[in-house]
């Protein structure tokens, strides 16, 4: 292959043109791979893979009611207990699998101290989920 000619005066000047044929060989070398390995990405491992459904199995906990009055006086699901008594019953609750989850109510004039030890006889029983219910103001 000789890609000079005989003449001296065009001899030393650049070909203007791209020679087509390398670029088309590699390009169709290319497609018959691409052909070839193709199929082989699409072959998937056949498993046998075990039915489960998808509904979940969740059970609502059980609601307990705890109000606290403004004199001090505690209520559980609207029965008048004493502090010891509350004491028994969050650690009966604490041991129920789902835990209940504790409204407590509390009065307005209710000094904090009350509520703090019903926190902590709550918390001593391993009830985590306490909630403050109160009314929305106007």
């Amino acid at each position: 292959m000789a890609f000079g000619s005989f003449d001296r005066k065009t001899g030393s000047q650049p070909m203007a043109e791209i020679n087509m044929v390398p670029l088309i060989d590699v390009v169709l070398v290319l497609l018959v791979i691409f052909i070839v390995t193709a199929p082989l990405l699409t072959n998937v491992v056949k498993l046998d893979l075990p039915k489960a459904t998808s509904n979940a199995d969740i059970q609502k906990p059980e609601k307990v009611e705890f109000a606290i009055d403004g004199s001090g006086a505690l209520f559980w699901k609207g029965e008048r207990v004493t502090r010891e008594e509350a004491a028994e019953r969050f650690a009966e609750a604490g041991r129920q699998r789902p835990q209940p989850e504790v409204y407590l109510r509390a009065d307005q004039n209710v000094p904090y101290r009350y509520v703090a030890e019903t926190l902590a006889d709550a918390s001593k029983a391993g009830l985590s989920k306490v909630a403050f219910v109160s009314e929305p103001a106007r």
